[in-house]
């Protein structure tokens, strides 16, 4: 799986081209603790990281310096600006190929490809399979820290690329739009322990689990089974998808998936359930 503009790259790729001038790797990774009050708290996987990481790559903060920090809810997209200057200061330029990996889900690396592709930059991928993949093919590992040098970046945000809750709303019923959440089984039929404060999921949506999206090893399935997942879900019958889940993090990997597949419009909702489920006037339903 090489560079080929649809948002992954394989570890065989990933070992045959470090060490190249423009190629920027880094470590996003996040875990999502269970807290009380919850449902999560959030920990840096900073630790991780230097703990062991693919030789030359640095980390970013996906929920500290990467996140909008004037907003409500957490991991909140910031202004295509500031996100810029962050970057950036990373060591990311407008010539830059960055490559995405994490520890544990995918969503984490997801998360940011959209961030960036949401802003015009589309040189960005995910490795397939992340670092786990990679530590157990015996591939070479670094540990410490590593840093870039800074460079100049622009980003302009793309209109269409996220969904509001006024989008949301408005898609309930309109056959154009298919509104898809990427959370389990149990928590989108309201059956979970767990929920965002209120049970089940936004009205009319479909459930996609981002977890069907992967196979056991941590790769994304392959095209013809990640095509039958939404062409269950009706997402291939309709203009437009919309993809949420808790917090904007997992959907993205419905996100990615969608796009891989060649869908015309898709958009995530950044807000989610976290603050969906906030609104009593806004509508939820339980079942499947």
């Amino acid at each position: 799986m090489g560079w080929d503009g649809r948002g992954l790259v394989s570890t065989e790729w990933l070992a045959g081209h470090l060490g190249e001038e423009d190629l920027r790797i880094f470590d996003v990774t996040v875990h999502l603790r269970p807290a009380t009050p919850g449902p999560y708290a959030i920990e840096s996987g900073r630790a991780d990281y230097e703990a062991g990481h693919v030789p030359g790559a640095a980390f970013l903060d996906l929920a500290g310096e990467l996140s909008d920090p004037g907003a409500k809810l957490p991991f909140t997209m910031p202004p295509a600006g500031r996100l810029a200057e962050a970057l950036g200061a990373a060591g990311i330029g407008q010539a830059s190929r960055v490559v995405l990996a994490t520890t544990t889900t995918p969503m984490w690396a997801t998360r940011l490809w959209w961030m960036l592709r949401a802003c015009g930059f589309e040189n960005a991928a995910v490795l397939d399979g992340g670092f786990t993949k990679w530590a157990r093919e015996g591939r070479a590992i670094e540990t410490g820290t590593r840093r870039y040098a800074p460079a100049a970046l622009s980003l302009t945000a793309r209109p269409g690329y996220w969904a509001d809750k006024h989008e949301v709303l408005a898609a309930i019923g309109d056959g154009a739009v298919c509104t898809i959440n990427a959370l389990s089984p149990s928590v989108h039929s309201g059956e979970a322990a767990m929920s965002y404060g209120r049970k089940g999921h936004i009205k009319g949506s479909r459930n996609v689990p981002y977890a069907a999206l992967v196979k056991g090893d941590g790769t994304f399935r392959d095209d013809a089974e990640l095509r039958a997942l939404f062409t269950d879900a009706g997402a291939f019958g309709r203009a437009r998808a919309i993809c949420y889940c808790g917090g904007g993090i997992s959907a993205t990997m419905d996100a990615l998936a969608l796009v891989r597949l060649g869908h015309p419009s898709v958009a995530v909702y950044d807000g989610s359930m976290a603050e969906w489920s906030r609104d009593p006037d806004l509508p939820m339903e339980t079942g499947t």
